[in-house]
């Protein structure tokens, strides 16, 4: 356990990087998530067809292939990111693809006849999203959300097979010096697991408040 408290702090900055490279992640998988899940229930066939391959493609790659592609084949074509960005890219691209169907699932959920009256209204197609379909349909996207906000916050942790210095990257450093995995990884895990559990609290008091809003 001393090897625990001795490098409490190497630890703790391992811990802040898995903090942003999540939040980061999360925020850009939401914003492209949404653009993608307005593209699949779009009345353009492109756009609809555009946003089925991205998800489809993406859903079922491995996140950890894509850090593979993103950072080792980019350069070879010319393009250069740091590590960190490259996971950041990789993590709110692969997270997008499940938002996007979280999203789509909350406006498949809304009834069909507030779409008609919006349009009986006058309303376009994207002012009926804004102002109609998706502030009802944000209630039953909470719960589906924090899911993937968990998801990308575990998932982050693959980002140490790149050379990201985060918490697992950081456990695994410490572990090749003192060999304790076991004391090491224990500690890393509930770091991890005090995030989604602070992830699933947000998310729990979230949905209830909008659940007594709409009341």
């Amino acid at each position: 356990m001393h090897v625990v408290i001795d490098s409490l702090g190497f630890l703790l900055g391992g811990l802040l990087v898995t903090l942003e490279l999540t939040a980061l992640a999360f925020v850009g998988a939401l914003l492209l998530g949404t653009v993608l899940a307005v593209f699949r229930v779009s009345p353009v066939p492109p756009l609809r067809v555009a946003g089925a391959v991205y998800v489809e493609v993406l859903r079922n790659m491995p996140l950890l292939s894509l850090l593979v592609l993103v950072v080792f084949g980019l350069p070879d074509v010319g393009v250069t990111f740091s590590l960190f960005t490259s996971a950041v890219v990789c993590l709110a691209s692969y997270g997008a693809a499940f938002v996007c169907e979280a999203v789509r699932g909350g406006i498949n959920a809304v009834p069909v006849g507030q779409a008609e009256a919006a349009r009986a209204l006058g309303f376009t197609f994207t002012q009926s999203l804004r102002h109609v379909i998706l502030p009802p349909a944000f209630r039953t996207m909470v719960q589906p959300l924090v899911n993937i906000f968990i998801g990308v916050a575990l998932g982050s942790s693959l980002a140490a097979a790149v050379g990201v210095s985060e918490l697992t990257n950081r456990t695994q450093l410490l572990n090749l010096r003192s060999a304790e995995a076991v004391v090491l990884f224990l500690v890393s895990g509930a770091m991890y697991l005090a995030i989604a559990l602070l992830g699933g609290t947000v998310g729990g008091a979230l949905e209830r408040r909008l659940t007594r809003r709409a009341r």
